[in-house]
């Protein structure tokens, strides 16, 4: 008999499975990515954390579902499949690119509507909301989204290497663009969890300026990581990247909790 569907079957995979680890890691995949691109990252961690990486609809295994082309309403969805698992462990957040903007709002959430402070918020290779700007990326014909794909290398190359694929994933990309470069920052209160900013030293997309503007947006910690590479720099330096995840949440464990006031 077939395992009934439950929002967090739609929205989370595990690829490692740690009952026992102590915190929970929400990985938010950047535009046109899918919970697949977190795999690596996710095999380097210890026991004491568990990936949960998020699958967005229309791709991979939910490919037939409708792309949300809103970042409010993605980290609203990912907030309520996100609730009853926060009874279990503490949550930290990594997101890459516009997987990073997500994990702010969904942050805002956590701590705004459960009280719940994340462990730590791990923004990659994306201006702090607060600097946010738009290419217009999504307004381009097919052959401009995927030079664009092309030029920061953030696509499969055996996809871009594959018109048939290509033309069954350009929907969801062109919808993911859609939704980084329309994201709407709303002013309100900081952030109380800490936040790690990580970027490649040759990024194209994301200037140093912008990275640190991530500083503003909590009365927790902030630091900022910089890795050799460009705007997914995660794909060459994954070991150091999981260390310096493994590092601040071993770290961040070991301190009292803050409650929200």
């Amino acid at each position: 008999m077939a395992l009934p569907v439950t929002d967090e079957s739609l929205w989370f995979r595990r690829f490692h499975p740690r009952p026992e680890a102590e915190v929970s890691l929400v990985c938010l995949p950047h535009a046109g990515g899918a919970a697949s691109f977190y795999f690596p990252i996710s095999e380097l961690l210890p026991p004491t954390v568990e990936a949960l990486a998020v699958q967005y609809p229309g791709r991979q295994d939910r490919r037939h579902d409708t792309p949300i082309e809103n970042i409010h309403e993605m980290a609203r969805e990912i907030f309520e499949a996100l609730t009853p698992l926060t009874a279990h462990r503490p949550i930290a957040l990594f997101g890459h690119s516009m997987g990073a903007s997500v994990g702010f709002e969904l942050a805002r959430l956590l701590e705004g509507e459960l009280g719940t402070v994340p462990v730590a918020l791990f923004a990659s290779g994306r201006p702090a909301p607060s600097h946010h700007r738009s290419l217009d990326i999504h307004r381009r014909d097919d052959a401009g989204l995927i030079a664009e794909l092309h030029l920061v290398s953030g696509t499969d190359s055996r996809i871009l290497g594959d018109a048939e694929l290509l033309r069954l994933t350009l929907p969801a990309i062109r919808s993911d663009y859609k939704a980084a470069e329309t994201y709407e920052y709303r002013p309100g209160a900081r952030l109380r969890c800490d936040i790690v900013g990580l970027a490649g030293d040759s990024d194209i997309r994301v200037r140093a300026p912008e990275m640190a503007g991530w500083r503003e947006h909590t009365t927790g910690s902030f630091r900022l990581e910089v890795f050799s590479g460009g705007h997914f720099y995660l794909g060459e330096q994954k070991a150091a990247v999981a260390g310096v995840i493994t590092d601040t949440l071993r770290a961040a464990t070991a301190r009292p909790r803050r409650p929200i006031d």
